[in-house]
């Protein structure tokens, strides 16, 4: 039998499998990039996700988000994973990690 994580190991667990996730377009992991807005730990080891695209348009909005649910839910003593995906406050390049910023060429 497996030991329990506590919700800090979980969440940063899902942390490091988010940042397996890359934009198509953008080579940088969606969470370097700033798409991730929360990592909520919720009762019963529920993950809530609170993430935003560059642009609504973006390409990849029918898919990305069932992408990042899925790997949050893969992680070991998660039970569920939920997408919330959001337009405001709007994505902008300041939200981006410095160590994205200098992969992109911003610094």
């Amino acid at each position: 039998m497996s030991e329990e994580r506590s919700k800090e190991e979980i969440k940063a667990a899902v942390i490091e499998v988010l940042k397996t996730i890359f934009d198509p377009e953008i080579p940088v992991n969606i969470y370097e990039l700033g798409l991730i807005y929360e990592v909520n730990v919720m009762e019963g080891n529920v993950v809530e996700i609170v993430m935003t695209l560059t642009s609504p348009s973006c390409p990849v909005a029918g898919t990305l988000p069932g992408e990042v649910e899925e790997k949050v839910k893969s992680v070991s003593g998660v039970t569920d994973g939920v997408v919330e995906l959001v337009f405001e406050p709007a994505w902008n390049q300041d939200m981006m990690s410095e160590e994205a910023k200098l992969e992109l060429g911003f610094m």
